[in-house]
């Protein structure tokens, strides 16, 4: 195949991959922005997926992973993760021209993506903590003609260059907590994105600094790689039945095998009795329940299935990969998948073992305050973590090692007749 038949099959795919990106934001109701399409278009994605044919370098999907046993500890992100992420940051900054970015997670892609939108005057940093990821991103640059992009090899959970400061900060791996080494690189007024876990459910969150503390100004479903070095948090699960578990991310304590035994008992399912329609955002309702007080017993979980349980009609849950759910020594409810009439949905719980319905019927409760509500999103908070508790704003605190996490949520105003 000839040089300029590659170029021309190459520019296909890219636009077919972009084309299919605006699609896909427009089903939800939104566009992308003009800079960050028109950085996708330009960049050659094969060209940071070295060895993989040009079909498979433009999949909609991660791609080039690094392996560790059957766990992914590195890859070139999903073009449509990279583009929401980076439509997060140039909103919250209002453009990213002339902007000085730092990158935690290399490969290069994102990188060269950030070089297109920051222009002529911006910076772009990248790090990784893997060798052979930085090698790999500064020989993947240069063919692509980035080679003034700075990369460098470290763990980002330490500053990077103590004498500067970045406008924007973006993380391309799933963090479990926020390192002072990140707040104190911004600039007042700079913005932080990232992929961060909270109540074991990962949102990119996009964080403005201000007076030494971060709040959010928007978020998004996400799922990265998890960080790897001083910051790493394992993920630990409890497996409850065959392609069933529960994932505890904020020490909570199962016997599993009991839990198991709780599934053999019959099913209880309890509707809210509410009419939705398709667009609403039920990944902000998941962040609600995960923030519901509870009774004193009773522990927040996640639950997960594998599509064969989901199939078999082990545990119906209304989205396989991850469900919030509430856990007792004798009952486990969770998030049942949805009953739609008319393209309006309703929202359920299901729930095993004794007082079943009961505990079914306190999660619904949960449900129908938030929509009555008005389906408020969240917004977080990050402070250092040695904020005193009259210092913390008022709403659902989640103490990490490095940062107290706040999470509210903003009920809408009543129209009066």
């Amino acid at each position: 195949m000839s040089v300029g038949t590659m170029s021309s099959e190459s520019e296909r795919f890219r636009h077919a991959m972009v084309d299919q990106f605006v699609a896909d934001q427009a089903a939800e109701g939104c566009s992308p922005r003009p800079e960050v399409e028109a950085a996708m278009r330009a960049v050659p994605r094969e060209l940071f997926t070295p060895g993989l044919p040009l079909e498979q370098a433009y999949e909609n999907e991660a791609v080039l992973k690094k392996m560790r046993g059957d766990e992914a500890i590195s890859s070139v992100s999903a073009p449509f993760l990279i583009g929401r992420m980076l439509g997060q940051a140039a909103d919250a900054l209002d453009g990213l021209d002339g902007r000085h970015v730092l990158e935690i997670g290399s490969g290069g892609y994102n990188a060269s993506l950030l070089r297109e939108l920051v222009g002529p005057s911006g910076l772009v940093t990248t790090v990784d903590i893997d060798p052979e990821v930085t090698d790999r991103a500064v020989s993947c640059l240069a063919a692509a003609g980035y080679d003034d992009v700075t990369v460098v090899c470290a763990d980002a959970e330490h500053p990077i260059a103590p004498s500067r400061s970045f406008d924007l900060i973006i993380v391309t791996v799933g963090a479990w907590d926020i390192p002072p080494a990140w707040p104190d690189q911004l600039t007042d007024g700079g913005v932080l994105v990232l992929p961060l876990r909270t109540f074991g459910m990962t949102r990119s969150w996009a964080l403005r600094r201000r007076e030494g503390r971060l709040v959010s100004v928007s978020q998004r479903l996400c799922g990265f790689v998890s960080m790897q070095g001083a910051g790493a948090r394992e993920v630990r699960y409890a497996d409850i039945a065959d392609g069933v578990h529960l994932r505890l991310d904020e020490g909570q304590h199962v016997d599993a095998a009991a839990v198991a035994g709780l599934l053999t008992t019959p099913r209880e399912q309890v509707w809210a009795g509410v009419s939705l329609p398709p667009r609403t955002d039920l990944s902000d309702l998941d962040l609600w329940l995960a923030t519901r007080p509870r009774r004193e017993a009773e522990q927040f979980v996640v639950l997960a299935a594998q599509e064969e349980a989901v199939t078999a009609g082990v545990v119906t849950p209304s989205w396989r990969f991850a469900v919030p759910a509430t856990l007792e020594a004798s009952t486990l409810a969770y998030r049942s998948a949805l009953r739609w009439t008319d393209r309006r949905f309703d929202l359920g719980a299901c729930a095993h073992g004794t007082g079943a319905a009961a505990a079914a019927g306190r999660m619904v409760e949960h449900m129908r305050a938030w929509v009555d509500a008005g389906c408020p999103p969240p917004v977080l908070h990050v402070l250092p973590a040695h904020t005193p508790d009259g210092d913390v704003p008022e709403g659902a605190v989640l103490d990490k090692r490095h940062s107290r996490l706040v999470l509210t949520f903003t009920p809408e105003e009543k129209g009066t007749t």
